[in-house]
């Protein structure tokens, strides 16, 4: 699993950073009875539905006198890092784009004046920040730049840990008095506790009420995307013996990733990725049970799961297939296997109706992005977006989410400076939403228009889309959106994941994915 906003690792941090994880599933059970016992997250380490949204590592408290105290749990060795918060926070500086995400996302980033790898950072409006002197690149953890940081006269540098050993970089900052907060978001294993990470944002900002409205918001929409898809994926059995039973449809499998230095790996189930592919109606191909982490398999054992594959996901960092198969030929029989298991079980078929293991009913016309429509049914497909989340360079906006100004908008209002709205006059569900939330209790329909995600053979036979990547928002550097806007985001991801086994969607329809061609 990725830091946030770094594509491409340095061999040293990112095997660090896997020795770490192993050490972290391991004493994971022992961290979960701490954390339960001092109140900061759940009692087991699979999320529920009561639950699911509250982080394991970290805790944010309001005080009777006012502010907020912070506490962040390591999952390495159970050690605390506290904060308390009196009063707004305006000079921070983020060592990882994901702390971006979560401050754009309530009208934050004000408050940011350092930064850690700006050639990484996706949003535009930061980035031209940087290019205007208002924001500072102080360089990596490993080699920054202490005189930089020494003038920016940071209140809170925002870090986070791979390794249960203090780094050399936080020993520094402590001796200069400097203060720093760790935050273990990307170590959440859920999408949504992921993205609860954005109270803390709301709390270090005096944004406490932005942070809730976004999360409420985005929570609601991942709930009801996934609870419709589990809906479609359970049918009525059959026969006098189960009359009043209900059967699972087979998930679609998949395939990940691909090699990273001759080691291909797999998350496990109770991973970030898992949790989406799962709640989206799919299956990862070789991923261990009850574990967050990855394994590692072989080329060959790959190639053995692709035989049974109908889609391939998360390609590293190609964008083509030439890119593809240049890392290694037998790509290519890999991509064979895959097209004829979607082809056989329907999927990318030129009627464009295919659903995730049922059949759909066509989108609704309602919708500008094809998330909400009339009745608060919430449709996956529905009618041409006209969201332009897509940009390569990419905007301030993720489906209206951010105004102008630095104002966040939830559910298409522009809101003051550095407020955010939820409603407005586009209220959360309405039949005529912008930037597609999604009413409770609400339906959703996986299917609808026309796939424009078919291939053509030499033989003139149109063979399904089976290799798509997520880094569709995605800076000339490698700085990828996915990690920056999208940990805030999980609802938009789990829309393009969904649109995606579907196998009837064009790729103009998503926002953080987009074909391997």
């Amino acid at each position: 699993m990725p830091i946030p906003g770094q594509l491409i690792f340095e061999d040293s941090k990112k095997q660090l950073y896997l020795r770490a994880m192993k050490t972290y599933e391991y004493i994971l059970s022992a961290t979960i009875l701490l954390v339960s016992i001092c109140g900061c997250a759940r009692k087991s380490a699979v999320a529920t539905a009561a639950d699911e949204s509250e982080p394991l590592f970290l805790a944010v408290r309001p005080l009777p006198e006012g502010g907020y105290s912070l506490i962040s749990l390591s999952p390495f060795d159970g050690s605390r890092d506290t904060l308390i918060i009196s009063r707004p926070l305006s000079r921070l500086i983020v060592m990882s784009t994901s702390h971006i995400g979560f401050l754009r996302a309530i009208g934050g980033e004000d408050a940011i004046v350092g930064v850690s790898g700006a050639e990484y950072v996706f949003d535009s409006t930061v980035r031209a920040r940087i290019g205007e002197g208002r924001i500072l690149d102080i360089g990596y953890d490993a080699s920054p730049d202490y005189e930089r940081i020494m003038a920016l006269k940071p209140e809170l540098v925002l870090t986070y840990s791979v390794s249960p050993v203090k780094s050399q970089f936080l020993a520094k900052l402590e001796s200069l008095g400097i203060r720093s907060f760790t935050v273990n978001e990307h170590l959440e294993s859920h999408p949504l506790a992921r993205a609860s990470y954005v109270r803390l944002f709301g709390a270090l900002t005096g944004n406490m009420s932005a942070a809730d409205s976004v999360l409420a918001v985005v929570s609601k929409n991942y709930q009801a995307l996934r609870d419709s898809v589990r809906a479609m994926m359970t049918v009525p059995g059959e026969g006098p013996q189960s009359a009043d039973a209900e059967q699972r449809i087979c998930a679609r499998k998949i395939l990940v990733n691909i090699p990273y230095k001759d080691q291909w790996f797999i998350p496990g189930q109770e991973n970030y990725l898992s949790h989406l592919v799962r709640d989206a109606g799919g299956e990862i191909l070789g991923s261990e049970p009850g574990t967050s982490i990855s394994g590692q398999i072989s080329v060959e054992r790959a190639y053995s799961l692709s035989k049974e594959a109908s889609l391939w996901l998360n390609v590293g960092w190609c964008r083509t297939l030439d890119q593809l198969l240049s890392v290694n030929p037998l790509f290519g029989d890999f991509l064979m296997n895959i097209q004829k298991n979607a082809a056989a079980n329907g999927f990318g078929s030129a009627g464009g109706s295919d659903s995730v293991g049922s059949s759909a009913s066509a989108g609704s016309s309602a919708s500008v992005d094809g998330f909400v429509s009339a009745g608060g049914s919430a449709s996956v497909e529905g009618s041409a977006s006209g969201e332009g989340s897509a940009s390569v360079e990419g905007s301030a906006s993720v489906d209206g989410f951010a105004s102008t100004g630095g104002s966040a908008s939830v559910g298409g209002s522009t809101s003051g400076e550095g407020s955010a709205s939820v409603g407005s006059s586009d209220s959360v569900g309405s039949s005529d939403s912008v930037d597609g939330f999604v009413s409770a209790g609400g339906s959703a329909s996986v299917g609808g228009s026309a796939s424009g995600d078919e291939s053509t053979h030499a033989d003139g036979q149109a063979s399904p889309q089976v290799i798509w990547n997520d880094n569709s928002r995605q800076n000339a550097k490698g700085g990828n959106d996915f990690w920056e806007s999208g940990v805030v985001r999980p609802d938009l991801i789990l829309r393009d994941l969904i649109r995606i086994l579907s196998g009837s969607t064009p790729a103009t329809q998503l926002t953080y994915y987009q074909p391997v061609e």
